[in-house]
């Protein structure tokens, strides 16, 4: 150790399959974080809800505690581990306000609470990192915040979930119905006993709230996020999408637009998409995850690599750690939060979108006319049409594929073939992206 160089306290909270293996390698690997800090790295305990409960690795029963509160306020830097929202929201106010340093995982805790985070490591001084939150082991914030800050990013759209791009990867390749295709994930591990938060798209939603906000330096509000999951994604549809040279995935889409008020601003959501498989995205298969990054000078940008996992997420949690020790060790204050670049965040309504719309209709002359007609009367046209007989009762499907239109005109034709007499039922809705112009 350096003389005259402090060791510098760690607190880990939470012992799940993350926050052991952090702790773990702070233990078993000191020298190799001394060596790279300038100062030794203690372990000053582990807060855990249960201390008999078992863990892999399994960690030294006299570091680990249920006393989080005296852990936080007697370290330098702490790990917050546990997820959910409202106790690692007070933990880690605590931790910021006692003027230690922060790094988190937890993309919930960010996308509801972040601004007030932010505001309060700035106010003391403190840095708070949170590589961990986006995309496991993939470097993406650190890309987002310092090397593209000289940069303007037009647009963003990440494959951030591991548990739907496993299932969607399994319909495709395999041919599989959603409920099989999460059953596999789940005997695989890949999906938790309740898969909600994923294929609902709300876990893709808090990460799309932030790579927007980091983006485009403006404050992204999760309820300004809207999301659709990939629940409602057939085998039908997914096989269609494969005929026309698609493959579906579920996409966290931030973007920089203009309005049709002129008002520049961002928009970020989430749903199920159909990729060109020629694009970048629609080669990643099983877990992994993926950010494509469109900017105006570097171009486009990928990030590709494991989207979750104890051994590959600690990476991201232990490099944030090892960046906040180092200033501990220099001096200087925290990272401040960019400031604020004022853009509103849009009506998702004017949003422009393709869409692919799979409808069971009348086999009966006239049917596409009169369904060409009813989407021209709304401000749409028809770029491709596929009619196939089903067999079942006089019907056939019909594949339409629609011209770019704003989302709202789009979803106004949606509601209206759901109500034309030629049709029997709108079977399934999926947007095309991957195909815009750099300008945007």
């Amino acid at each position: 150790m350096t003389p005259g160089v402090q060791p510098i306290r760690v607190a880990v909270l939470g012992a799940g399959t993350v926050g052991a293996e952090v702790a773990d390698r702070l233990l078993t690997r000191a020298a190799e974080f001394e060596s790279r800090v300038g100062a030794p790295l203690v372990l000053a305990g582990v807060a855990v809800r249960d201390l008999d409960a078992p863990r892999t690795p399994a960690l030294p029963r006299e570091l680990l505690t249920t006393d989080a509160e005296s852990l936080v306020l007697g370290a330098h830097i702490v790990v917050e581990l546990i997820g959910g929202v409202d106790r690692a929201r007070e933990l880690v106010l605590l931790a910021l306000e006692s003027g230690a340093d922060v790094v988190t995982g937890n993309k919930a805790l960010l996308a509801t609470h972040g601004p007030e985070l932010f505001a309060a490591a700035e106010r003391v001084g403190a840095q708070l990192n949170y590589e961990a939150s986006v995309g496991g082991a993939i470097p993406i914030i650190r890309p987002l915040r310092d090397s593209l800050a000289g940069d303007d990013v037009q647009r963003i759209l990440g494959i951030v979930n591991g548990t739907t791009n496993f299932v969607l990867d399994r319909m495709d390749a395999h041919g599989d119905s959603f409920e099989d295709a999460l059953a596999t994930a789940t005997e695989l591990g890949y999906a938790e006993a309740d898969p909600t938060g994923d294929v609902s798209g709300l876990d893709a939603a808090h990460k799309a709230a932030i790579l927007a906000g980091l983006a485009f330096h403006t404050t992204v509000p999760l309820s300004s996020v809207p999301v659709e999951g990939i629940e409602r994604v057939t085998a039908e549809q997914v096989a269609a999408g494969r005929g026309t040279g698609h493959v579906v995935k579920l996409l966290a889409i931030c973007e920089r637009l203009t309005g049709p008020d002129g008002v520049e601003g961002v928009s970020a959501r989430v749903h199920p998409a159909l990729l060109p498989r020629d694009h970048p995205l629609a080669s990643v298969r099983g877990a992994n995850n993926a950010i494509f990054v469109q900017a105006s000078d570097a171009r486009d940008l990928m990030f590709y690599g494991a989207g979750a996992g104890g051994p590959e997420t600690s990476s991201a949690v232990l490099g944030d750690l090892v960046a906040a020790a180092r200033r501990h060790v220099i001096g200087g204050p925290g990272l401040a939060a960019a400031p604020s670049s004022g853009l509103p965040v849009l009506d998702p309504g004017v949003v422009s979108s393709r869409y692919q719309i799979s409808l069971v209709v009348r086999d009966e002359p006239g049917v596409l006319a009169a369904v060409a007609g009813l989407v021209a009367d709304l401000g749409v046209s028809i770029e491709t049409a596929q009619q196939t007989r089903s067999g079942v009762g006089g019907t056939a499907t019909l594949v339409i594929g629609t011209h770019r239109a704003p989302e709202a005109a789009l979803a106004a034709v949606v509601r209206a073939l759901s109500g034309a007499a030629e049709v029997e039922q709108v079977a399934g809705v999926l947007r095309v992206e991957g195909d815009r112009p750099k300008d945007g």
